[in-house]
């Protein structure tokens, strides 16, 4: 048995570098030089009040955060995302903001309000109203054509921005933020793709250029001179046709010498095929479209703030993106959803206590394309601030029983977490030599790397929380039987394959893969194609020139991997030359490979030298089944509790409920406070 110590830190503070040093955006003096992006939520139009919606951002603000980007405000129906937008020239919304605005100011923040129209990128079913846009070009996303905006419409659609900008300020938003790139409205006017008008409002690309030059215009004389304006303008559309560089340089130009204040720099078209936003994109990857558009401004004589964006999820990182000194601040999104005092701890140079964005997208980009609230992974409490108040912070002398959580995997790391911030005394067994489960196996596979800071977090976290951490020690019932309660979070087992030769000495299961990619054979047969053959199939491709083959039965290629994420991931196994086959049966596992069937009747042999098991999983019950027995009380959480539909969102979540359920339970409802 070990009691496992945190691993040494990973990341280097900021200092008192440039990230953390003040800037200002207009008449907006601001502490730091990190601003959160916005983010859609699906917290916007729920009926409580905007009470949801004000503690998520009072928390980041109370955290740091100084200016903070809302979600997307549609300044007209037609011009919502979805049913979740926040509809700013309807009354409805008004008391909602107010809250919002009045909690972050409380915390010392300030509030910017996105100024938002989808355009071709709305959906019809919303609000039954066909989506407009400039020409009407089919959207893939809405999976539309929409309506081309007529000349009386373009003038109203300006107005709407106006107005939108109006009640902004009325409602005592420190900013907005006019969304100019990402594909929507605005872009798609400045775009040869999906402008193919002859008017005023097209034809090249000064004309273009008119419609998001005369919104930000439309915008100013609504709010005054001494109002702050950010542009949302894209840095590359990473669509074949689309604007050239030379052209989204020119209409940055337009908007600093209109009247913008600072401009954020998107990337990429919902569109594209190009990843930008995933785990797989490299940290930073994207700054030097901001760099080039700075560097126009400034060739223009024109020293408009520029902010960068795009993979960051650190102020490390940050502060190299800004070290160079020709960007002017960085937008971070999702790392707020990961850890609400990034900046507070990241400030304090207790960077290993940061809980880092993976970009899995699993829970927050993928939500915010329906309609349920927005989270994350690493963090279930985020958009659920009200139902998981803060917990009392680490240090505090435990105040009941003793618990005891089985299995360090992402399920029990959050139970142990949770349970003990609510100041149980927990120890937390774990047979294997380190925390993190299957984590440990994800964060080996390329551009998964981020997947380790979460263990990084843990390993951290909860030595500060007091929690006895022990590591190669399997938990029994027999050993457990003196704890008042009992989380388990053993996860799962590799699940059987009855076929045929599958005892021979070149089939291994999907564990034994992983822990040892260099003795895998040069031809793969992976029988199985879901998350963990996906990812097993990277890491073998990348570790050496491999012949790779994932197969299933039925189903799609990665089925339950996310949708921002699955057709990056499906990309990427092509261009290996993964080949991947569905509809097939399994007959036998030769020496020579995997004897299979088609759809249609036809035999065929899979060639491989390693044959590789990862058709699903099955719950490790054993130790639960003990419990029960002895009449120990326990909860079962994760994979180990049932494996249909599970997924690292889930198991996190489960670790959370679970925590919080049992501490309030042994602590007669005082576990955390109200």
């Amino acid at each position: 048995m070990t009691e496992q110590k945190p691993a040494a830190d990973r990341t280097s503070p900021p200092g008192s570098g440039r990230a953390l040093s003040p800037v200002r955006i207009g008449s907006l003096q601001l502490r730091h030089r990190i601003v959160m992006g916005s983010m859609h939520l699906n917290l916007e139009q729920l009926d409580d009040g905007g009470a949801a919606l004000a503690q998520f951002y009072r928390e980041r603000a109370d955290g740091g955060a100084d200016l903070i980007v809302t979600g997307g405000a549609a300044v007209s129906r037609t011009g919502a995302g979805g049913p979740g937008y926040t509809l700013i020239n309807e009354p409805g919304c008004a008391a909602a903001l107010s809250r919002t605005v009045d909690a972050v100011h409380a915390a010392g923040g300030h509030l910017a309000l996105q100024l938002f129209h989808a355009g071709r990128y709305a959906f019809e079913q919303t609000y039954g109203l066909r989506p407009v846009a400039p020409s009407a070009v089919y959207s893939g996303l809405s999976r539309c054509e929409p309506a081309a905006l007529t000349a009386a419409q373009i003038e109203q659609t300006i107005a709407d921005f106006a107005a939108g900008a109006g009640r902004a300020r009325g409602l005592g938003f420190d900013a907005v933020e006019i969304m100019g790139s990402e594909g929507y409205l605005l872009n798609q006017f400045a775009s040869p793709l999906t402008n193919l008008r002859r008017d005023e409002w097209g034809g090249d690309a000064v004309r273009r250029r008119r419609f998001p030059v005369a919104v930000l215009r439309a915008v100013r004389a609504a709010v005054g001179a001494g109002f702050p304006i950010i542009v949302r303008t894209s840095g590359t559309d990473l669509v074949d046709g689309s604007s050239t560089d030379a052209e989204l340089d020119a209409l940055a130009v337009e908007f600093a010498c209109g009247g913008a204040d600072a401009l954020n720099i998107g990337i990429g078209w919902h569109e594209s095929t190009v990843p930008t936003v995933q785990s797989l994109v490299p940290h930073g990857h994207w700054l030097p479209m901001a760099r080039r558009i700075k560097r126009a401004l400034l060739a223009a004589g024109l020293a408009t703030p520029v902010i960068g964006s795009n993979r960051l999820n650190s102020l490390p990182q940050a502060e190299a993106a800004l070290a160079a000194g020709d960007l002017d601040l960085v937008s971070m999104a999702r790392p707020f959803l990961a850890d609400p005092a990034i900046i507070a701890t990241s400030r304090a140079g207790r960077l290993p206590l940061v809980n880092t964005c993976i970009g899995c997208n699993e829970a927050c980009l993928d939500r915010a394309l329906g309609t349920e609230p927005v989270s994350c992974l690493v963090n279930p409490r985020a958009g659920h601030e009200l139902e998981f108040p803060t917990a009392p912070a680490a240090g505090r002398a435990p105040a009941g029983p003793a618990v005891a959580v089985a299995g360090a995997g992402p399920a029990g790391m959050q139970a142990a977490a949770t349970l003990a911030a609510a100041g149980l005394a927990v120890d937390l067994y774990e047979a294997a030599g380190g925390i993190g489960g299957q984590f440990r196996l994800a964060g080996r596979v390329p551009g998964k790397e981020d997947f380790l800071e979460t263990i990084r977090y843990f390993e951290h976290r909860l030595v500060d929380l007091g929690v006895r951490v022990l590591t190669d020690h399997p938990a029994d019932a027999a050993g457990l039987a003196g704890y008042a309660h009992v989380v388990v979070g053993t996860g799962v087992l590799p699940r059987r394959v009855r076929l045929p030769g599958t005892g021979l000495v070149h089939v291994l299961d999907y564990r034994q893969a992983f822990a040892d990619p260099a003795g895998v054979g040069p031809r793969v047969a992976v029988i199985g194609a879901g998350g963990i053959a996906v990812d097993l199939a990277h890491l073998l491709a990348a570790d050496a020139p491999r012949q790779i083959t994932i197969m299933r039965r039925g189903g799609r290629v990665g089925e339950g991997i996310g949708p921002t994420t699955r057709w990056a991931v499906l990309q990427q196994l092509r261009a290996a030359g993964v080949r991947m086959l569905t509809g097939v049966s399994y007959r036998r596992i030769t020496p020579e490979g995997v004897e299979i069937t088609r759809t249609d009747g036809e035999a065929g042999l899979v060639a491989a030298d390693t044959v590789i098991l990862a058709a699903g999983q099955e719950p490790a019950t054993g130790l639960a089944a003990g419990l029960a027995a002895a009449g120990t009380a326990h909860t079962v959480v994760g994979g180990a509790l049932d494996t249909e539909g599970l997924n690292a969102v889930r198991a996190f979540d489960q670790g959370l409920r679970a925590g919080t359920a049992i501490a309030r339970d042994l602590l007669g409802g005082a576990a955390l406070p109200d």
